[in-house]
């Protein structure tokens, strides 16, 4: 607390100032503002009182009032020593009183020149109020809809998460400990809740996670993946932890989650690790760590997990991210390349704010943004979630009119901070003939650059599954299970920020016997030609690491619409597929294990008449005959 006394003239409330100093040493700001009181009765005119007032409300952060208590100390000194400048400027920044803020740091500059140590501190600040009168200038949308009542209660909520199809969310409750409670000096426990949507868009009344994933520690700072097959959050002060706090992760099979576990070394230390968010791809994980060998106290870091439970050596994301101030919160979306986050190291509203950045094509990130006003307040704004449309951000707020405490909000996100739509594929994957549930492999692979942008693993014990989709590119989906031949799609979502339609589609997967035949959806030739297009080497690559790990035979089948003749139609089918074959003994397959044949139109699986019907029957396939 920054209290000194700066007055010279005697007065008769000097002896009141004095008692309630005493008491300010002894922690009891109650009795210290009595005496205030009364020594503003006695002198009105007496700078000491609002020098000592404005510390008390410095103190209890009530930084409006301690502003106009240091002003009008300044007011009444006329020529006081240039700190106080800097405290009354400090104050009315805190409290979004910018114009003031910036013309009385900027007298602190000029009178303070004994007090360079603090100039680097009061020069951000006044980046800071420039940076948010120009903000305020232009406000964005931000209407805050409450969650309601089965999702906020009279305690803290904060810290969203969502699946892709804005079905199910968890979220952090910090309540007061119980009997349960193992921290012996923690005044409150933090726990996971969870709820889900009703049809009508209502959000169930919550539960708590439950054991195993509940303990008498602090879980908090979770979030899901987005096939919410995934949850990793933060453990603190576990005894069997290695630190502070460490990350965990948990798996959903079926309707309950299994044993959390540690994420270990590399990821773990003896310093502070938490706030983890999965990106789509189910393997890329940021967090936030305070590990020596970062910029800051505290930066963003990732990891890999290579396989399930096993991470690669966190590395740092640089300094186009990380600041020599605190950089946290991260928040991957669901199109695995924007990242928001919190940091009071760059120029803002003041305190943390919100900024953005979006993964560039070399794998460097964009220079960070400000997500603005009123986005971004005097107050620390220390987390977001954006759900996979892009269209809607949720956060939590202690405004008035809530349930008490931090509340869970919701708010419409402006056009221009929006990161790039993505929608989802859900259903089931099952065994075609006996239709019991499968656990496959489930990806969606970028077919121009070939980068892996989702994948999931359906449920073992109901085969259901929920798989991001990118927008804006040509995407391959590839299901896969040791014991089938695979199952693909393509998709060609065009970049939009409407409301895009999820694809509800179940998979039935053919075993793998004589006759099943398969349709290479994601083999592309252009018109009249027979050379493969390179977006077609990502589908062929999986079908060449299928036949290696599966002692089979195939005949590769080319076959076209009814358009031209039959002449025609057999040779450019024959030649398709013959690309195929040189394709696939290229890649090792053994020529004795392929044969190819071209159909030409004799065997349709959809009608000529319609384009529709006529892309279909446009097709490559391959057939087990062996």
């Amino acid at each position: 607390m920054p209290r000194t006394v700066w007055a010279q003239k005697p007065s008769k409330a000097a002896a009141l100032c004095e008692k309630a100093g005493q008491a300010m040493g002894a922690q009891d700001f109650d009795k210290a503002m009595g005496y205030l009181n009364q020594a503003q009765a006695k002198d009105p005119n007496y700078p000491d009182v609002y020098i000592m007032k404005g510390d008390i409300y410095n103190f209890r952060l009530q930084s409006d009032s301690a502003m106009l208590c240091y002003q009008r100390a300044i007011d009444l000194i006329g020529d006081p020593d240039p700190m106080l400048y800097y405290i009354a400027g400090n104050e009315g920044a805190k409290c979004g009183a910018y114009e003031y803020a910036l013309r009385t740091l900027e007298t602190f500059l000029q009178k303070g020149i004994q007090y360079s140590d603090v100039h680097p501190d009061a020069q951000k600040t006044i980046a800071n109020c420039r940076f948010a009168i120009e903000a305020m200038k232009s406000p964005h949308s931000f209407e805050l809809v409450n969650l309601g009542s089965g999702i906020n209660s009279e305690w803290d909520e904060y810290l969203a998460a969502i699946t892709a199809d804005d079905e199910q969310i968890v979220f952090t409750v910090k309540r007061p400990r119980d009997k349960g409670t193992v921290c012996a000096f923690c005044l409150n426990e933090e726990d996971l809740y969870a709820s889900r949507r009703t049809g009508d868009g209502e959000w169930q009344l919550r539960e708590p996670l439950g054991s195993p994933v509940k303990t008498g520690y602090n879980e908090g700072a979770q979030c899901l993946s987005p096939d919410g097959k995934y949850l990793l959050y933060t453990m603190c002060d576990a005894d069997y932890g290695m630190g502070s706090c460490d990350l965990y992760w948990a798996k959903r099979i079926g309707d309950k989650w299994s044993r959390p576990r540690n994420f270990g070394m590399p990821v773990n230390t003896q310093a502070w690790e938490s706030q983890p968010t999965m990106a789509a791809d189910g393997m890329t994980v940021y967090f936030a760590s305070s590990r020596p060998g970062g910029y800051g106290g505290m930066d963003i870091w990732k990891t890999t997990m290579t396989a399930e439970g096993e991470f690669s050596i966190p590395e740092n994301l640089g300094p186009a991210v990380n600041t020599p101030g605190e950089d946290a919160a991260p928040f991957i979306h669901s199109d695995g390349r924007t990242l928001y986050f919190a940091s009071n190291g760059r120029t803002g509203m003041g305190g943390y704010d919100l900024y953005y950045t979006t993964l560039q094509s070399d794998g460097s990130w964009s220079e960070p943004r400000n997500m603005g006003y009123p986005i971004n307040s005097p107050a620390d704004e220390i987390n977001i979630f954006i759900n996979a449309t892009g269209t809607m951000a949720y956060i939590s707020s202690d405004k008035d009119g809530g349930y008490g405490g931090l509340d869970l909000y919701s708010f419409v996100l402006d056009d221009g901070l929006r990161p790039n739509p993505v929608t989802y594929i859900k259903g089931h994957v099952r065994d075609a003939f006996t239709g019991e549930p499968l656990s496959a492999r489930i990806e969606m692979i970028d077919l121009g650059t070939k980068q892996l942008l989702t994948a999931t693993t359906s449920d073992p014990q109901t085969g259901g599954y929920l798989a991001c989709i990118h927008t804006g590119g040509n995407v391959l989906l590839n299901v896969s299970h040791p014991d089938y031949p695979f199952y693909s799609e393509n998709f060609q979502v065009e970049k939009s920020y409407t409301e895009l339609s999820p694809y509800l589609k179940d998979i039935a997967l053919q075993p793998t016997d004589v006759g099943t035949v398969v349709t290479l959806k994601n083999v592309f030739f252009d018109f009249d030609k027979a050379d493969l297009k390179p977006e077609s080497f990502v589908e062929l690559d999986k079908l060449a690491d299928y036949l290696k790990t599966n002692s089979i035979r195939i005949e590769i089948g080319g076959h076209t619409d009814n358009q031209g003749t039959d002449e025609y139609n057999d040779r450019l089918s024959e030649n398709r597929a013959k690309s195929v074959y040189d394709y696939l003994v290229s890649k090792g397959i053994p020529a004795d294990r392929l044969q190819y044949k071209g159909y030409g139109r004799r065997v349709p699986v959809a009608d000529n008449t319609t384009e529709e019907g006529r892309a279909a029957n446009r097709r490559t396939e391959f057939k087990i005959v062996k």
